[in-house]
């Protein structure tokens, strides 16, 4: 029997079980990896651990350019609902949060400038918005697959995510004698991340349930 661990890149999980209109929530991620342990390829093996990578939500408060309103992002719906999930994800069996920061890096317009009409452009208030982008999350995913092959913690990790950023950590998994699924939730990969796994598991968010639904049925 092997073991095997399951990565999330939790930005990419959270678009594919939400939506703009029903924001992602713990039981889904909780059942997304449900669905995932029930593939004929893992059913076998014993699960080490179910890793969730995300950033912790900010606190910071900032000001905006043009009316100095001040926007506090500890109390927006978005902050209340990320630390919401974090917390209870924490409380599930064999899952661990493994989270980085979000930093704020100025404004951008809402719009695109470059369909603006000729002649001066006037930005208002409500015109521009804050950027803010996650740091460290990719860096962590990146390290613990190297930790979990290098000291053989796990014989599969099972990686969901659609960004190939962590071929280099793919590579160097299977290097050390891992072997690498590849989970994309139906979403397009660059051939690089299918070249550099050893499984590609494609089916889209929707399929994955639908196999748990089905296997529910067949073991009651």
């Amino acid at each position: 029997m092997l073991t095997y661990s399951i990565m999330l890149d939790g930005g990419f999980v959270k678009r594919k079980v939400g939506s703009a209109t029903r924001p992602a929530m713990s039981q889904d991620v909780v059942r997304l990896t449900r669905a995932i342990r029930t593939h004929p390829l893992l059913v076998p093996h014993r699960l080490h651990r179910i890793y969730f990578y995300d950033a912790a939500p900010s606190a910071e408060i900032i000001e905006n350019p043009f009316s100095k309103e001040r926007i506090d992002f500890s109390v927006t719906r978005a902050y209340r609902a990320n630390e919401a999930m974090h917390d209870q994800l924490a409380s599930e069996g064999f899952f661990a949060n493994r989270l980085g920061e979000l930093s704020f890096d100025g404004w951008t317009p809402k719009k695109d400038l470059r369909k603006a009409t000729e002649g001066s452009l006037t930005l208002r208030s409500d015109d521009i918005k804050p950027v803010v982008n996650q740091k460290g999350v990719d860096m962590r995913i990146g390290l613990d697959m190297a930790s979990l092959s290098l000291k053989k913690l796990s014989s599969i990790i099972v990686l969901v995510t659609g960004d190939s950023d962590f071929v280099p950590a793919m590579k160097f998994a299977r290097r050390e004698g891992a072997q690498v699924f590849l989970v994309t939730l139906g979403h397009g990969v660059k051939d690089s991340m299918r070249h550099h796994a050893d499984v590609v598991l494609s089916n889209s968010t929707a399929e994955w349930i639908e196999q748990l639904h089905t296997v529910d049925v067949t073991t009651t």
